[in-house]
C-alpha cells in the first residue's frame, strides 16, 4: 500500500485507485481476450484453465438492507458547474449514453453496456432489477460559479436547488438522479485529500424533495496523480514504479473522471438512499459495490495492480468500448452472482 486508502460511496471514495478496498487478491470474470494488453501481471497461459481467485463472500458481507434501488428507467440530469469545453462535455455524455444498449449506441465487446450488466444484477425486495435504461434527461450549466469556486457537501445541494429552479430543468423525484460535475478550477470539501467523488440524497429543506445525486470533480489540475490514476502517478513513486498510462481520449482529468462517474453511478443505482446494498454495519460509512473493486480494471488485478487492460494503436489505454467508437478505462464492479469483481474485458 502506497497511500492510505479512503473509501467512496455517499461519504467517501478511495482517493488512490492504486489500492484495493479490502483485498490484495486477484479477481476474474467473464471472457474477452484482447488483441493487445498492457501491464500483464501473469503469464497468458495462467488464464487458460479457467482459474479464479475470488474474494470470500463471507469476508465481503455485502448485504441488502431492504431499501430501494433504481429499478425504473434512470433519468440523469447533468449539472455542469464552472467552465467546461464542449469536447469535454461530449466525452462524458458519450460514456453515459453508452450504458444503455440501442442499435444507435451499439458498441463492440467489451462494451460499457456489458459493464453495466453487472450493476443490473442487483434487485430490490420485490426482485426488480436495477434498470438498464439510462437517459440524459436535462442539462444545466452554471458558468458564473453562482455558489462560489469552493463548494462544501452542504452547498452542493444549493447547486442542485439552483438548477431545478431554472426552467426547463425540473425536479424529477420519481426517476431522476442529479450528477454535479465541477470544472478543474473548482475546489470541493475533501476533494483530493479524501474523496474524488461521492453520492448522497438531497434534503427536502434544501430542494423540496429527496433526490439521489452524485458529485465528481475534474482533478486534471488539482490532483491527477490521486483521482486520475493511472493516467498520472504520484511523484514519490520515482524510478522503478509504475509509469502513467495514456488516457483513451487524451484528457487526463476527464478520462479520470469517467471511471469515478461510473463508480458513483453504480453505487447510486444500488444504494440511492443509503439503505439498500452495502457491506458493513454503519450506513454512514458503507462499503458499496464500487468500493469493493476500487483500483481494479482487468484480470490479474489487486494489491495495487490495475490488471490487464488494452491499448490501441496509439498506445492509449482502455478496457471497454462506447458509442461513436469511444474508448474508456472504467473500474470493475462487484458481482452478486460471481461474488467477485467483474468486468467485460476479463480474460477468464
Amino acid at each position: 500500500m502506497f497511500l492510505p486508502t479512503l473509501f467512496s460511496s455517499h461519504n467517501k471514495m478511495s482517493i488512490l485507485p492504486f489500492t484495493l478496498t479490502l483485498f490484495s487478491l486477484v479477481f476474474l470474470a467473464s471472457s474477452v481476450l484482447p488483441a493487445s494488453v498492457v501491464n500483464p501481471t501473469l503469464p497468458h497461459d495462467a488464464f487458460t484453465a479457467s482459474k479464479r481467485f475470488e474474494g470470500s463472500s463471507e469476508l465481503v458481507n455485502l448485504r441488502y438492507h431492504m431499501g430501494p434501488v433504481l429499478s425504473s428507467p434512470i433519468n440523469i440530469y447533468l449539472i455542469w458547474y464552472g467552465k467546461w469545453l464542449p469536447a469535454q462535455k461530449l466525452l462524458i455524455k458519450d460514456f453515459l449514453l453508452s450504458i444503455s444498449t440501442t442499435k444507435r449506441r451499439a458498441a463492440s465487446a467489451p462494451s460499457v453496456s456489458d459493464w453495466w450488466k453487472t450493476v443490473t444484477l442487483y434487485t430490490d425486495q420485490t426482485n426488480a432489477n436495477i434498470s438498464s435504461e439510462i437517459l440524459i434527461a436535462g442539462e444545466y450549466s452554471d458558468r458564473k460559479y453562482t455558489h462560489g469556486t469552493h463548494l462544501t457537501r452542504l452547498t452542493m445541494q444549493d447547486v442542485i436547488a439552483t438548477s431545478v429552479q431554472s426552467a426547463p430543468f425540473t425536479v424529477d423525484h420519481k426517476n431522476g438522479v442529479y450528477l454535479i460535475l465541477t470544472s478543474d478550477d473548482v475546489t470541493v470539501q475533501d476533494f483530493c485529500r479524501a474523496v474524488c467523488g461521492f453520492h448522497y440524497f438531497t434534503f427536502p429543506s434544501k430542494v423540496g424533495y429527496t433526490l439521489p445525486y452524485a458529485w465528481v470533480g475534474n482533478s486534471g489540475k488539482q490532483c491527477p496523480e490521486v483521482c486520475a490514476y493511472p493516467f498520472a502517478v504520484p511523484g514519490y513513486m520515482g524510478n522503478g514504479g509504475p509509469r502513467s498510462l495514456a488516457p483513451p481520449n487524451g484528457d487526463v482529468g476527464v478520462d479520470g473522471m469517467i471511471s469515478v462517474i461510473g463508480h458513483e453511478l453504480a453505487e447510486l443505482a444500488s444504494n440511492p438512499l443509503v439503505n439498500a446494498w452495502y457491506a458493513g454495519e454503519d450506513p454512514t460509512a458503507p462499503t458499496e459495490i464500487g468500493d469493493l473493486c476500487e483500483g481494479l480494471y482487468g484480470s490479474g488485478g489487486g494489491g495495487g495492480y490495475i490488471g490487464q487492460v488494452m491499448k490501441d494503436g496509439s498506445g492509449r489505454t482502455f478496457n471497454m468500448n462506447g458509442r461513436r467508437s469511444r474508448k474508456f478505462l472504467v473500474q470493475w464492479i462487484w458481482s452478486p452472482v460471481l461474488k467477485a469483481c467483474a468486468g467485460p474485458n476479463a480474460l477468464d
